[in-house]
């Protein structure tokens, strides 16, 4: 599984400069981000290199923030394959709460990030259906 840090953050101008700036103050890479935004606030998700010195710092600079654990599955860049690693889930009843793109810099390679309440679970089904999964 992979270490993901969502924060609330002010939909203000400036909010994502500081954001990163807080990272980037720290040594922090940014693997993959995502933001969700409402009128006054927005949520980041972030996978970085270092997620427990991210939480920290976050933390330190007043940041309501959580770390979670997400499961990320290699994609093959070709149309469906989305759609294949969800009927799979599907069949086996299994509900993901969120999910988005990041993509493997080593690899070259797109990876579905998801969210679910029990990765576990997630993480044995796919990987029973011939899934691989990013650690």
């Amino acid at each position: 599984m992979i270490t993901q840090i969502s924060l609330f953050a002010p939909n203000v101008e400036g909010s994502m400069h500081k954001i990163t700036g807080i990272l980037a103050d720290n040594d922090i890479n940014i693997i993959s981000l995502q933001t969700n935004d409402s009128a006054e606030f927005g949520i980041v998700r972030l996978l970085v290199d270092k997620p427990e010195k991210a939480f920290e710092a976050y933390k330190k600079e007043g940041y309501l923030c959580r770390s979670d654990q997400v499961i990320g599955v290699y994609m093959v860049d070709k149309p469906g394959c989305l759609n294949r690693i969800l009927s799979a889930l599907s069949e086996s009843r299994i509900n993901i709460d969120y999910i988005y793109i990041s993509f493997d810099r080593g690899s070259a390679s797109p990876i579905a990030v998801m969210h679910a309440s029990e990765p576990d679970i997630v993480e044995e089904c796919l990987e029973a259906k011939g899934f691989r999964l990013s650690h």
